[in-house]
């Protein structure tokens, strides 16, 4: 067995590939993704393959031969799916609205939830699931990085014309403003409101209230999921370059479309992974807006990190509504519970009001 050089190198374009050919010798350590190889047949058989390792690359058959003989693995490209499970960026609203002119069941978006659907659960099913929540995991990794994100979340059924919603956009434009990553849930309701607000952070009141307008007219995602997003990118068409923030949406919750003000989304299969990546990066600390049974098992999931958590490591937690929490579904008399005289005692906080909330969260 040869030992590794204990050095790893990602690579995801063919300019970093033709880089560091430029020198190497062997790709010990080397982890390529997503790159189409096939005009490297050459480079690729001049060089040592033991300890690499290719996700997704096209190649030609000497060149898989030489890789796989030589000691390197390859993850060959999985055909027939309507995503890409080896990429290496985040999804853009573009990328997963694509061909919203027509129905959104054409949509990368539509389709991808309804091969999730599969009533046939295979190996090869299983597997695309995993590569692709796996790159997504890395690429929302490479985009935390130097980012402090605080959590807003809150119930998808919000109304766009509600007063609620108005509420979370301000709330996600003073966090942003702040300077935080503002991060959510990902998809309509109250998440949508706070990425909105991120998104118009650098707008004035006027904007926000033309925006709100313009969104009125499709209040909700249902009966018409196309018509909802519509108004959405009619928002963006007009208001362009507005300030990115994170979606992390699921397709478990398929009949939740991801909302388009989230320029940086990471939209994973498995649900579990979603929640827990959401809870885990707010760093900054987490909003609960007024929700249901969703935010209420968001509540307590973050609750249990931080109850168990070191001291150091615990993140505040921001229950907004007072009525809502205490009365119409009263999480906060057993949340004070499970704080009290535990390191997070002082980190819960219940509030009425957006200023409350930036008072306890907005400096950087």
């Amino acid at each position: 067995m040869r030992k590794g050089h204990g050095r790893t190198v990602e690579i995801d374009t063919l300019e970093q590939f033709d880089a560091l050919t430029e020198r190497a010798l062997h790709m010990d350590g080397w982890r390529i993704q997503g790159v189409d190889l096939r005009d490297r047949t050459a480079v690729l058989l001049a060089l040592d393959p033991f300890g690499a390792l290719l996700l997704g690359c096209p190649l030609t058959a000497d060149a898989r031969h030489h890789l796989i003989r030589g000691g390197g693995l390859v993850f060959p490209e999985l055909p027939t799916l309507p995503f890409d499970p080896y990429r290496t960026t985040l999804y853009a609203p573009d990328d997963l609205y694509a061909g919203l002119t027509g129905s959104y069941e054409d949509t990368p978006d539509a389709r991808s939830y309804a091969w999730s659907r599969q009533a046939v659960h295979d190996a090869a099913y299983t597997l695309a699931r995993g590569l692709h929540d796996t790159a997504i995991d890395d690429a929302l990794t490479d985009r935390l990085t130097g980012r402090r994100a605080v959590g807003v979340m809150g119930g998808h059924t919000l109304t766009r014309d509600d007063p609620g919603y108005a509420e979370a956009v301000l709330l996600g434009q003073e966090l942003a403003r702040a300077g935080h990553y503002v991060a959510t849930g990902g998809g309509p309701g109250a998440m949508e409101a706070a990425n909105l607000g991120a998104y118009l952070s650098e707008q004035g009141p006027q904007v926000v209230d033309e925006a709100l307008e313009t969104l009125a007219s499709a209040p909700s995602f249902t009966p018409s999921i196309a018509r909802w997003a519509r108004a959405a990118f009619a928002v963006r068409e007009r208001w362009p370059g507005g300030k990115a923030s994170l979606g992390i949406p699921t397709w478990f919750y398929g009949h939740e479309p991801p909302n388009a003000f989230a320029d940086d989304i990471a939209k994973y299969f498995q649900n579990s992974l979603r929640e827990d990546t959401l809870l885990r990066n707010c760093d900054v600390g987490i909003v609960f807006l007024p929700g249901a049974g969703g935010t209420v098992q968001e509540i307590f999931q973050d609750a249990c990190e931080n109850y168990y958590a070191e001291p150091a490591a615990v993140a505040p937690m921001v229950l907004l509504g007072v009525e809502h929490w205490t009365v119409t579904y009263p999480a906060w008399p057993l949340l004070q519970a499970l704080a009290r005289g535990r390191p997070m005692e002082d980190r819960v906080h219940l509030v009425d009001t957006v200023e409350e909330v930036v008072e306890l969260l907005g400096c950087p």
